[in-house]
């Protein structure tokens, strides 16, 4: 997690639809989402941190962090 994260609240959901899990990642303070899914058998640590990578591109984009 870059320094950007570090210090951020950040909520994670993993919803399985079939053969794909479905990752949702939303910052607590500004309440934007960031959405990825990938295949079911992929390890979850490595869906999260590219939900949280995601997020923290959306972060940037919008000039919410820096």
């Amino acid at each position: 997690m870059s320094d950007a994260m570090r210090n951020r609240e950040v909520i994670i959901e993993f919803i399985p639809v079939g053969q794909i899990v479905r990752v949702s990642a939303m910052d607590v303070r500004t309440l934007t989402e960031a959405v990825i899914s990938g295949p079911a058998n992929t390890p979850e640590f490595i869906l999260q941190r590219n939900a949280v990578r995601r997020l923290e591109y959306i972060l940037k984009k919008k000039g919410l962090i820096s």
